[in-house]
């Protein structure tokens, strides 16, 4: 054995228990099949902008502990997410709050965009939703629903509302305050230089492997490590052997544009089903950048097949019932552990991720 661990993957998951397990002694091994570490967060520079190559990633916390963690490895900036969204010829600000109804209704105070909202809901006598459709009229009416649920949810989940689960949306954040800071969190911002910084400070002296796939390595080098941390998909590991859970893909078209400033907002949303994207991230508004020229991505999202990068978890019933098989056969596993979005076929926001990752670390470290 010439590793205490071997880690698969090189994403935030991967990273901190790597640097953990390397301040308490133990040696690790970290690969990932893509070339650069960082998995999801990698920022890669083009015209000095940090570009979020596999889509916006916007650090929130209300914990202050996993806040100051963070910190150790980056400056964070003061970047607040603000997204706006585009609806036809019509422009909003998310979340709904005061600015959206003002611009919508043409009202200026709590109470009347209240009423309005009441009225449409009780027009439409929803009593027990059947379907998301019916789910996001409930909690927001029909013109909220329509202008900016409806699209941008069908072309998300590549689907008719009708035929999503109820669930999905289990509320709505509407607030009755002109503010437009997306996120509830105390602490929030981006780190001043980019996320692949902080993921080369956590894996410095740690040995690393990119370019590396997991289970033809696994098949040449069997007694690498005594232990594996598997932040891949759970159900790849075991060869799909009782069936492939469920993810939505994106894809993103990423383009260098011959202006210092193309859309005025890092995030603009386009809720209208008929335009195939769903949002358009500007990079360099992250970090308040004064480049000569911008950086644009359109992200597309798409159904997901074997082979292509899975982003989202599906969790309906059947692919929860799915995952806890898988669970059972990776409970009897005594040199492998799962942890991450993939291994754990759950959607984590980056500050639940570093926690999942120090709790691991408490329970086997």
């Amino acid at each position: 054995m010439k590793y205490d661990y071997l880690v698969v993957g090189a994403g935030l998951f991967g990273s901190v228990f790597a640097y953990e397990a390397k301040k308490r002694g133990k040696t690790c091994l970290v690969i990932d099949k893509r070339p650069h570490i960082g998995g999801n967060v990698y920022c890669e520079e083009i015209e000095g902008i940090n570009v979020h190559k596999y889509g916006a990633h916007i650090f929130h916390t209300s914990n202050k502990a996993t806040w100051e963690y963070v910190n150790q490895f980056a400056e964070f900036n003061n970047y607040i997410n603000s997204p706006v969204a585009v609806y036809k010829d019509e422009l909003y600000n998310l979340p709904f709050n005061m600015n959206t109804f003002s611009k919508m209704w043409n009202i200026r105070t709590p109470q009347e965009a209240k009423d309005i909202i009441a009225k449409q809901i009780e027009e439409l006598h929803i009593e027990e939703p059947k379907n998301l459709e019916e789910q996001a009229l409930s909690l927001a009416g029909r013109d909220v629903y329509e202008k900016l649920v409806k699209g941008y949810t069908e072309k998300q989940w590549g689907r008719d509302c009708t035929e999503l689960p109820a669930f999905i949306i289990k509320r709505l954040p509407l607030r009755f305050t002109y503010d437009n800071n997306y996120f509830n969190d105390r602490f929030q911002g981006i780190p001043m230089g980019g996320y692949t910084k902080i993921i080369e400070k956590m894996l410095d002296g740690v040995d690393v492997k990119t370019n590396t796939d997991y289970f033809q390595f696994i098949k040449e080098n069997p007694d690498i490590a005594q232990k594996t941390l598997f932040t891949g998909m759970i159900d790849e590991f075991y060869g799909y052997k009782l069936g492939a859970l469920e993810y939505r893909s994106v894809r993103f078209e990423t383009e260098v544009l011959d202006c210092d400033n193309y859309q005025g907002n890092a995030v603009v949303n386009y809720t209208a089903r008929e335009v195939p994207y769903t949002r358009i991230i500007e990079h360099k508004h992250f970090e308040f950048g004064q480049q000569e020229k911008t950086v644009i991505s359109r992200e597309y999202s798409s159904e997901w097949k074997v082979g292509m990068e899975p982003y989202y978890p599906v969790n309906n019933d059947a692919n929860n019932a799915l995952f806890e098989k898988y669970k059972k056969l990776a409970a009897k596993e005594d040199r492998v552990i799962f942890g991450g979005r993939l291994g754990n076929y759950q959607y984590y926001d980056m500050d639940k991720v570093i926690e999942a990752a120090l709790e691991l670390v408490s329970k086997e470290l």
